[in-house]
């Protein structure tokens, strides 16, 4: 998003190369996700889908569960649909598991 790193020149990371940066973050923070999200995030994803580093920053907010705003073109409801998409198998995986090691005890 709009925040930078530690202001250290050696520290640079991928928010130094991100397109949003000198933006106003208000554009990024749309009012709610579930009232016209695509209206009020039209301009937050745009300016996200020609950004350098738009990859590193949706992994960033999926990473560190950041469920507001608009990070790497995705919104907050996007984003918690790619975390439970990626869980859910391993949680399935693991049950079974669980239930496999259960029955051979």
């Amino acid at each position: 998003m709009t925040c930078t790193s530690s202001g250290d020149p050696a520290g640079s990371d991928w928010r130094d190369r991100a397109a949003c940066v000198g933006e106003d973050p208000e554009i990024f923070f749309p009012l709610s996700d579930l009232i016209a999200p695509d209206a009020e995030a039209s301009l937050a994803r745009a300016i996200c889908r020609r950004c350098p580093v738009i990859i590193d920053c949706r992994t960033w907010a999926l990473d560190h569960g950041e469920d507001d705003g608009i990070w790497g073109a995705t919104t907050a409801v996007q984003r918690r649909a790619i975390r439970r998409a990626t869980t859910e198998p391993l949680l399935a995986t693991r049950r079974l598991r669980d239930e496999t090691e259960e029955v051979s005890s």
